[in-house]
């Protein structure tokens, strides 16, 4: 709101929540009719999780007037030194690893979009040598119309199928990050992925895939790119083989702009991850509890078991946003996953109940309303030398406010635990 004031522009908030906190000066359109007459308005800046579609049902022939505060900035940028990040898991960790390498070569970095900063309060400090990093979900790449320079797509599996009308539209989104490069920049993707290759297609850029060469990949315990061997995987502070798959992403990236390695090495030996992801919270009576509360899709779940050959308990559940649970399902009643009870929780607790029964695994208990009796019932399972995995595979919404709080009440569920 500060960047359009600055400029002289009349503001009007509009907002579902009418308990939303305004400044009393500001003009405000609040409640059940916040999307109504909208074309009275010269620019309508979408906030991430409002569905163009939406505004237009409302207010049909205002597509030109919709932009966004990523549109904005990809417009007014001084630098075209621009990355991005989207795919559906590892976004975040992806993005920082990018950012700390370019900051340990000595670049001038601002790391933003759906991490960070918001990205119009970067332009203040900004000159054309500086660097952003923007981590792009596909509710902020839905109606994008500008592409980074150097553009970076993950893993991508179903997701945000409540908010997009089927999957062909949520690789579209991601698509448009790459629609608009040109033969001049760079598409950097998964080359495991079918779906991460085709949201790259869209575009003219140079294309190079990760985890295989030319990009950063894995040989023999070793991440390599172009020949150089940067650090072995049991020197990464990122647990879990899912998180080489990102620090390939990054090492990618981050050698189309240098190829110092021993900045590169540094951060990639010394960066343990971002809140939330695999996070150690405490070991009590030989049981360790980690906090994955930003898994919020089945295929996150899927590899933070992965990550751990102890017996697990894990603790599943929450709000529903159309994924499919019948291959986790599979996954959990594997024999190698060693997952000795789930604990289940939340809204979607019966659709994940029936896909483990039809997997043929029945060692299944409630874990109850709060938090408190969720961690009590996961301690109450498990066993000395047991981990108790707190990966979701689900959106917080039933029950919280959003997977942070979410987390913040499982570490204090976690650390409320009697020692002995």
């Amino acid at each position: 709101m500060a960047y359009y004031q600055q400029r002289g522009a009349s503001i009007t908030v509009c907002d579902q929540d009418t308990g939303k906190v305004i400044p009393f000066e500001i003009p405000r359109q609040l409640g059940d009719g916040y999307l109504q007459n909208l074309d009275r308005f010269d620019v309508i800046v979408r906030s991430a999780g409002i569905n163009p579609r939406i505004i237009l049902e409302a207010n049909p022939g205002v597509q030109n007037k919709i932009t966004t505060v990523v549109n904005e900035f990809m417009r007014v940028s001084p630098s075209r030194n621009i990355i991005g990040v989207t795919g559906t898991k590892g976004k975040g960790t992806t993005s920082t690893l990018i950012a700390k390498m370019l900051e340990a070569d000595g670049k001038q970095v601002f790391l933003g979009g759906n991490i960070g900063a918001p990205p119009l309060e970067f332009l203040p400090h900004m000159n054309q040598d500086s660097w952003v990093v923007l981590e792009l979900s596909s509710f902020q790449l839905t109606d994008i119309s500008r592409s980074p320079s150097i553009g970076v797509c993950l893993m991508v599996a179903p997701e945000h199928l409540n908010w997009h009308s089927d999957m062909d539209d949520y690789i579209l989104a991601k698509a448009h990050m790459f629609e608009h490069q040109t033969q001049n920049d760079i598409a950097i993707y998964y080359s495991r992925s079918d779906a991460s290759r085709k949201v790259v297609s869209y575009g003219l850029a140079f294309k190079i895939p990760y985890f295989a060469e030319p990009g950063a990949h894995i040989r023999s315990g070793i991440v390599e790119i172009a020949n150089y061997e940067i650090c072995r995987t049991d020197e990464l502070k990122l647990l879990g083989e899912h998180n080489w798959q990102n620090v390939c992403a990054a090492l990618t990236a981050v050698w189309q702009v240098t190829q110092n390695v021993v900045a590169i090495r540094s951060v990639l030996t010394s960066f343990a991850g971002l809140p939330h992801r695999l996070e150690f919270v405490r070991e009590i009576k030989g049981v360790k509890y980690y906090d994955d509360s930003f898994g919020t899709t089945p295929e996150a779940a899927q590899v933070a078991l992965a990550a751990f050959q102890q017996p697990k308990v894990l603790v599943l559940g929450g709000s529903d946003k159309g994924a499919t649970f019948d291959e986790m399902a599979e996954t959990i009643a594997a024999s190698g996953s060693n997952v000795r009870q789930v604990i289940l929780i939340g809204a979607t607790a019966p659709a994940i109940e029936a896909a483990l029964h039809a997997a043929n695994y029945t060692a299944i208990t409630p874990g109850g309303q709060t938090m408190p009796d969720i961690v009590q019932t996961a301690a109450a399972a498990a066993q000395p030398g047991d981990v108790v995995l707190f990966s979701p595979a689900c959106a917080s919404f039933d029950m919280f406010k959003n997977y942070k709080e979410r987390a913040a009440q499982f570490v204090a569920a976690v650390q409320a635990l009697p020692a002995a």
